[in-house]
């Protein structure tokens, strides 16, 4: 429900990097986001923007830019 809430906020169908969009990012890095802020993984959930913002950078596949809708969806699903 969340998700679908903030993804209504979002534009998630613009185009990124070579017919990769918002959607496409969100998907790949969203797994790994719910591992990390639900204690699943040897990495501490995220306590600031910066961190999610980095960590968004550094994950998403190919496109090592910040994608700032990427970063909003995940600052806004950890509530920071």
């Amino acid at each position: 429900m969340l998700e679908e809430i903030i993804c209504n906020m979002i534009n998630t169908n613009k185009h990124i990097w070579e017919g990769w969009t918002v959607q496409d990012f969100i998907d790949e890095l969203e797994p790994q986001f719910n591992m990390i802020m639900n204690n699943q993984s040897w990495q501490k959930p995220f306590k600031t923007k910066e961190e999610v913002k980095d960590w968004c950078k550094d994950n998403q596949p190919y496109y090592k830019k910040n994608i700032t809708e990427v970063n909003n969806y995940f600052i806004k699903k950890a509530n920071l």
